[in-house]
């Protein structure tokens, strides 16, 4: 069943709140929700974006369903806010221009066994995101990323391939395994805003 605006709200309001608990107490303690859906087990990512730029200030997630939704939130946002190894930890005062954007994930979908040269053909951009696993590698992209960048199926490819740090070219070989989902995705029209429901833009299949 997809979330309703107030769900994704109650998500998005979850994220500010836990990285915001963290930042001036070290607290990671978050309250059930109000809604029974939401304490199933999901996967979800947390992007924190400054403001109004929309520059990556941070993003990490759990793209399996290890933990009940909110849980992943909001350790999501927490992690997002001070363990993303690309940027140093966010200060208390930064959550003043920063805003908040929720992605919850469908389960994986594994096309591994599909033919390679197939695999363009069967992602849509604007509505998949992408999953490459090699041993002890791996990398994910969220499907805004692709619409955000331009790129058609195989670039994406390739750049979730290189996130994983891996070859460009590795989702051509077998022993890669790749993986497609979707997301529902609610941001923060500003700073402590409101918040609403992204749509992507419709993508061409490849």
């Amino acid at each position: 069943m997809p979330l309703t605006v107030e769900e994704g709200e109650y998500l998005v309001r979850l994220a500010r709140r836990s990285a915001e608990s963290y930042l001036l107490r070290r607290s990671t303690a978050v309250e059930p929700p109000p809604f029974e859906s939401l304490k199933e087990n999901g996967g979800a990512f947390v992007t924190i974006l400054t403001y109004p730029e929309r520059g990556l200030r941070g993003c990490i997630g759990f793209p399996r369903p290890i933990m009940p939704l909110y849980q992943a939130v909001a350790r999501a946002a927490i992690a997002a806010a001070v363990e993303d190894p690309r940027f140093p930890p966010l200060r208390l005062p930064e959550l003043a221009d920063v805003v908040f954007e929720v992605s919850v994930l469908s389960p994986l979908e594994d096309l591994s066994s599909m033919d390679r040269g197939e695999l363009p053909s069967s992602i849509v951009v604007g509505e998949h995101g992408l999953v490459v696993e090699y041993g002890p590698y791996s990398g994910l992209l969220l499907p805004q990323v692709a619409v955000e960048y331009g790129w058609g199926p195989e670039e994406f490819l390739s750049q979730t391939c290189l996130k994983a740090g891996l070859w460009p070219d590795c989702w051509r070989d077998r022993r890669v395994r790749v993986f497609r989902y979707s997301s529902e995705v609610f941001a923060e029209v500003r700073p402590l805003g409101p918040v609403e429901r992204r749509v992507l833009r419709p993508g061409e299949r490849g």
